[in-house]
């Protein structure tokens, strides 16, 4: 199978998953490929949920464009579950995530979450995190502060370029890219993760980094995870 296939399997057993879920309830959505894989596979089946909170701009498009009402997060107190992909994930559940750039958002639904559902493909499962690079998100101006103290931490930190993800915007590749929340993100390549939450807080505390692409506090309940054979469901 490709490896679109695999996402489209997952996304439609995230479909299946979330349809348990008692209807008239707020879905939360997250940002990626297998995310629209799932959005897409949802479509049909919109009207079980009274509407949904969106992780990214790019999502909202999409949830829009397909029917879904996407409410203001600020409007929603609790979500029953909140779906979205990984870059990386442990036999844990702890997560890297970000290399799509919705990191702080992702966060944020997922804190507001009774489960965080995982999609992915076998590919994402790594018996450490770290061989993806950690994105970090950060105010502009503390650009030189925060490479500083990332550097400490043992690996290889550069500047994500807008050549890497959005080309669609017309920017020069010597351009930062740009999140939705006006931020730039630093990948810190060549990482052992042992302690994902304790590496979590303490990036968290660095002044100027908005957040972490680690989701160990908000991590995975249930990881819905393809490969050839189909769709396996663990849960942590």
């Amino acid at each position: 199978m490709t490896q679109d296939q695999l996402k489209q399997l997952v996304g439609e057993a995230a479909r299946d998953e979330v349809l348990k879920l008692s209807p008239g309830q707020i879905l939360g959505v997250g940002t990626g490929s297998t995310a629209n894989y799932f959005i897409d596979a949802l479509a049909p089946h919109k009207g079980h949920f009274a509407g949904t909170v969106s992780s990214s701009n790019a999502t909202t498009e999409r949830l829009l464009k397909h029917g879904f009402k996407v409410l203001d997060p600020n409007e929603v107190i609790v979500l029953p579950a909140y779906v979205d992909g990984a870059d990386e994930i442990d036999p844990l559940g702890n997560m890297i995530k970000g290399g799509g750039g919705a990191l702080t958002r992702e966060k944020i639904i997922a804190s507001m979450s009774k489960q965080f559902i995982c999609v992915c493909d076998s590919s994402k499962q790594v018996p450490i995190l770290g061989h993806f690079a950690l994105p970090v998100e950060i105010i502009p101006l503390s650009k030189g502060v925060v490479t500083r103290e990332l550097e400490k931490l043992g690996g290889t930190v550069t500047l994500r370029l807008a050549k890497n993800i959005r080309a669609d915007l017309n920017q020069t590749p010597s351009e930062p890219f740009v999140t939705d929340n006006g931020g730039w993100i630093l990948d810190i390549a060549g990482l052992e993760i042992i302690d994902p939450n304790g590496l979590e807080a303490q990036i968290n505390q660095i002044a100027g980094v908005i957040t972490v692409g680690l989701f160990a506090k908000e991590k995975a309940n249930i990881l819905l995870v393809s490969d050839a054979s189909g769709v396996s469901r663990i849960s942590f």
